[in-house]
């Protein structure tokens, strides 16, 4: 792989855009990040030199998802976009536009440009709550795969931000289908993304461990995820930007299910001295403590369902083999304690 290959990286700055600039500059690319604030640059550039010696093919470039004219001038000579910039808050907003509308007009503002300026292929970063949500209630628990979307009409199934992700990406499909000029499109659709923080600003569904390992939680939710590692994920967004059999499709990154209870037990057994909780707590009592903690309200969906993902496609079609979902707990749990978040 030529070390000439340019890529274009949105949110360099959050957990996966982290990650994922680090993989990329160690297999060979220069990569141009976006920042919504310039002055996030050097200390982030610091916190990924640890990770790389080849920091010197990383810069960064200040951009809204909402501003049409940054992206046609970003998009000169790049070879392939990472689309991972989208609005991922720990509390849902008052208004769901706030996470709709620029999740929507970033993307569409990413493929025009990238159209235009005719780049190979854009790989966004969507969601499995862009599959596995919008469900009637009989219908959610089950194993979803990339055949299924959420139903945002469906209201009472759904949040703001898995709407806001589903929209986002059948928004990416059909300019593809109608205005993609021959651009190639690759989504991936993570369940929780787990894994080494690297810095303070950490990754939401951190939450899941650190809430576990904080002293915060009494009890634990009878609720359970898909979780994949943050470095897997990174790995899948470059398999489907390098692949050509990649091109045009949807694939589910996922290392398997876990329930809360599994993910506790997996912490007590690490580490013994912490108080991690042991007693499940009933539905109605996390619906009651959601009204206090705002950040247990994105959850509430899951109470008493388990839905499931099938990753198959994935494996079989890009060779991608997850980090075990143990590892991917106990990798997380290593790094917020050295960052003194819990």
């Amino acid at each position: 792989m030529a070390p000439s290959k340019k890529v274009l990286l949105t949110g360099v700055s959050g957990f996966l855009g982290s990650h994922t600039t680090i993989q990329l500059l160690n297999r060979g690319y220069t990569v141009t990040g976006t920042l919504r604030r310039m002055d996030r640059g050097d200390s982030l550039r610091e916190i990924l030199a640890r990770h790389t010696p080849h920091i010197d093919r990383l810069r960064f470039a200040e951009a809204e998802l909402e501003d049409q004219e940054v992206w046609m001038k970003l998009m000169d000579g790049v070879d392939y976009v990472q689309h991972i910039a989208s609005p991922f808050p720990r509390v849902l907003p008052e208004r769901e536009e706030d996470l709709i509308i620029p999740a929507r007009a970033g993307v569409l503002n990413v493929l025009k440009a990238a159209a235009a300026k005719q780049v190979k292929r854009v790989v966004m970063t969507s969601s499995s709550g862009a599959i596995v949500y919008g469900k009637d209630r009989a219908d959610r628990s089950g194993t979803f795969d990339e055949s299924d979307w959420t139903d945002v009409s469906k209201r009472e199934d759904t949040t703001p931000y898995f709407r806001s992700k589903t929209i986002a990406e059948k928004a990416a499909w059909d300019f593809i289908a109608n205005e993609g000029k021959g651009l190639e499109l690759a989504v991936i659709c993570p369940g929780a993304i787990l894994g080494p923080v690297l810095e303070q600003d950490f990754g939401t569904s951190a939450n899941i461990v650190i809430k576990t390992m904080d002293g915060s939680s009494p009890a634990i939710p009878r609720i359970g995820f898909d979780i994949v590692d943050v470095r897997s994920v990174a790995d899948l967004q470059i398999r489907a930007m390098e692949a050509p059999e990649a091109a045009n499709q949807r694939f589910i990154g996922s290392a398997g299910f876990l329930s809360f209870k599994a993910v506790a037990d997996i912490l007590r057994e690490a580490y013994p001295d912490r108080r991690i909780p042991r007693m499940i707590l009933p539905n109605f009592a996390v619906r009651l403590f959601a009204r206090i903690d705002k950040t247990l309200q994105p959850i509430l969906l899951d109470l008493g369902t388990e839905r499931k993902v099938d990753n198959r496609k994935a494996r079989n079609l890009l060779n991608w083999k997850p980090i075990p979902v143990k590892e991917a707990v106990l990798s997380c749990a290593e790094s917020v304690i050295e960052l003194n978040l819990v």
